[in-house]
């Protein structure tokens, strides 16, 4: 009993002190945002189509025994399509509900090479989840590597079904591929695994090196932040790992125990900043900002790092933040641990806090096998070709992205003030969205534009030379 007990309070500790993962995330996307969220900056108004389509997909791809199939979900817009041989651009759809197929920059690229896009919902998310529940036995087919060869199984079908439709007897369509974060690495990763599926790929903000301690994610929020914010955010964690002992209970209705990402550096910083100069109290400022921004602007659930929140294995929308903590916990791993000098985050939310998770939530056994990962998709050293890599100045996660051009790869770094995760094709600021990707408010918009002139270069010469024509697509 005073084991449980001690558990109860190590825990909700650990809670109230997950509260100042909100402003450093803040800065730029992160994998361990409640996936809800993402829809919800996306705006069911800015979506160019939302009606739903269902593909018959196999379960296990590995498996010659194993034919059982589910429903899932996939979108197509064919407003620009230029029949009957223009491109398709293939959008990956990530770790959340796939709503439909949303008005951003790739719109404008789209209309620009008459592409046709379709977009596919990553399997066990959203709508297409092979199971009733999502026991941990259940989510053993969540993984990359489905997800690749779903991708690939889709991929072949559609373009037979166009062909079908099209009477064309044979030929294919140039395809191309787009994602951006987690779908930006399923992007690289594609056109790695299966380079005659594609003419290239832009991969956007790609996480392609799985990190087991993701210290470089702390470092670059103090960068981004600024010696006078950073100073602050460090005040705010001292007093509250102070306070933890003390008037937990207080401080944690203080926060109303939000767990959440997302942002933008001026929303948190500038009241911060002003904050410390005049002596109020810092922590009641943070607060503030977490319940009014966060809680109050979109209505966020708050418990994504809950782990009773997180043990609930029910199908529905809620579902994202338990298969994303599975994918974490067994492939990926990007703990977000404090650095050994001058660090942001307490170091009270450490190595053992994220093991402890994977455990207590999906059982004995369960451990991200990160070796693996890189080993299997080559990490930063990915041996691709015709992919394109790019990346905001102020995003953390661009320390797990590949940053230095290679022959055949392209890599790009959009620098300004508040070019963040996705940049390229979201604009700033990166949520909510911004319609066609628009980069007025980035703080430098023309560093944008060159890398989308960049960008559109690439997949110019990539598509008329895998079409076999030599001419250009513009």
């Amino acid at each position: 009993m005073a084991t449980a007990t001690a558990m109860r309070l190590s825990t909700a500790a650990m809670s109230v002190s997950l509260l100042f993962l909100v402003p450093l995330s803040g800065l730029a996307h992160g994998f361990v945002t409640p996936r809800s969220l993402l829809n919800r900056l996306s705006g069911n108004n800015n979506y160019l189509t939302t009606e739903e389509l269902w593909f018959d997909q196999t379960l296990d791809h590995y498996s010659p025994y194993d034919h059982r199939q589910f429903k899932q979900r996939y979108y197509e817009f064919l407003d620009y399509f230029q029949v009957p041989d223009g491109p398709i651009f293939l959008k990956i759809c990530g770790e959340s509900s796939c709503n439909g197929i949303a008005n951003d920059y790739l719109m404008v690229l789209a209309k620009k090479f008459g592409a046709a896009v379709v977009s596919l919902e990553h399997r066990y998310y959203g709508k297409s989840s092979p199971f009733k529940s999502h026991t941990t036995e259940n989510l053993k087919y969540l993984s990359s590597k489905q997800a690749l060869f779903d991708l690939a199984v889709f991929r072949q079908w559609y373009q037979e079904s166009l062909n079908l439709k099209r009477n064309k007897t044979d030929g294919e369509n140039p395809w191309f591929v787009f994602g951006i974060s987690y779908p930006g690495a399923l992007s690289a990763w594609f056109r790695l695994k299966f380079p005659h599926l594609s003419c290239g790929s832009l991969a956007s903000s790609a996480v392609v090196l799985s990190v087991y301690n993701f210290t470089d994610y702390d470092k670059q929020i103090g960068e981004s932040a600024g010696p006078e914010c950073k100073a602050a955010l460090q005040e705010i964690t001292q007093a509250v790992d102070q306070s933890l002992t003390s008037n937990r209970k207080e401080l944690k209705s203080l926060f109303g125990a939000a767990e959440f990402q997302y942002g933008n550096p001026d929303k948190l910083c500038t009241p911060l900043v002003e904050a410390k100069k005049a002596g109020e109290d810092l922590v009641g400022v943070y607060a503030k900002y977490v319940k009014e921004y966060y809680v109050g602007s979109f209505g966020v659930n708050v418990e994504s790092y809950s782990q009773k929140y997180l043990k609930n294995t029910a199908v529905n929308e809620d579902s994202s933040d338990r298969l994303w903590w599975f994918q974490v916990c067994t492939e990926v791993a990007y703990f977000q641990v404090a650095p050994a000098n001058d660090s942001i985050r307490s170091s009270k939310v450490d190595t053992k806090y994220h093991l402890d998770l994977c455990k207590n939530v999906f059982g004995e056994g369960i451990y991200p096998e990160v070796d693996v990962t890189n080993i299997y998709y080559g990490g930063t050293k990915i041996a691709g070709s015709k992919i394109i890599f790019t990346n905001g100045s102020q995003d953390p996660w661009r320390h797990a992205s590949k940053q230095t051009s290679s022959p055949g790869m392209p890599s790009y770094i959009i620098t300004c003030h508040n070019c963040g995760h996705g940049t390229d094709l979201r604009g700033c600021p990166q949520s909510p969205l911004s319609i066609e990707g628009n980069a007025q408010n980035c703080s430098s918009p023309d560093a944008v534009h060159k890398v989308r002139q960049q960008m559109i270069e690439h997949i110019d010469l990539w598509l008329s030379e895998c079409k076999g024509t030599g001419r250009s697509y513009m």
